[in-house]
């Protein structure tokens, strides 16, 4: 929560940006990830899968391909708004239109970046590919990015964001999904799980330990 008050502070006064953070809280999606309402998690986690293979197949092919599943990453940049993960001006042009459009952005910001990125990314193993979007480069050009993000289709079966998110709100209600997305999701291996920790580890600068918990914990 602190990179949001930090963002907002950046912004506004104090009282005005007390404001905002209570009301940023309760929208949908911020409400499901700071509750950790799992249902309501795996129905965001699987919408945006279907978008990501609906845009770029290719490197939703290979993400699966190394076990890496949207949780493992979509989590810090939801619970940051991207204020963490970006370099400060280019996260500052996502909450404008954030702001502005609501959650469909935030997805839609997530895939404008993997289409950015997408050559990079089809050359790295589970290891880089962890570190590459736990820490985005600090170079981004804002331009280059927003243009990536305008060409990403918010449409899968001519089905827009919302009618899909209602649909995997019904499905992860009814207990169709397990606590890992099924359109990425494997079997998880104790080398997995201990990769990945590492991995967020050593970008934060921690010193490495032995993963002792039954799904990665990511640091807030």
């Amino acid at each position: 929560m602190s990179f949001l008050a930090a963002m907002l502070l950046l912004n506004l006064d104090v009282a005005d940006a007390f404001i905002c953070f209570a009301n940023l809280l309760n929208r949908p999606c911020q409400l499901a990830f700071f509750r950790v309402d799992q249902p309501q998690m795996n129905a965001y986690y699987t919408l945006y899968e279907d978008f990501f293979r609906e845009n770029l197949p290719k490197l939703f092919a290979h993400f699966q391909k190394h076990s890496l599943t949207s949780d493992l990453y979509l989590v810090d940049w939801i619970y940051t708004l991207y204020s963490r993960s970006l370099p400060l001006d280019v996260a500052s042009r996502v909450w404008d239109v954030f702001l502005r459009d609501g959650e469909e952005f935030l997805f839609r910001s997530a895939l404008g970046i993997m289409r950015l990125y997408e050559q990079v990314l089809l050359q790295l193993d589970f290891i880089n590919l962890a570190q590459f979007l736990t820490k985005l480069p600090e170079d981004m050009n804002s331009d280059v990015l927003f243009d990536s993000i305008g060409a990403i289709r918010m449409t899968v079966n001519k089905r827009n964001f919302a009618q899909v998110l209602a649909k995997h709100r019904v499905a992860s209600q009814l207990g169709t999904y397990n606590v890992i997305p099924p359109l990425l999701a494997q079997k998880w291996g104790q080398t997995r799980r201990t990769q990945w920790t590492t991995a967020r580890r050593s970008v934060l600068g921690l010193p490495r330990f032995r993963c002792l918990y039954p799904y990665p914990v990511l640091p807030r």
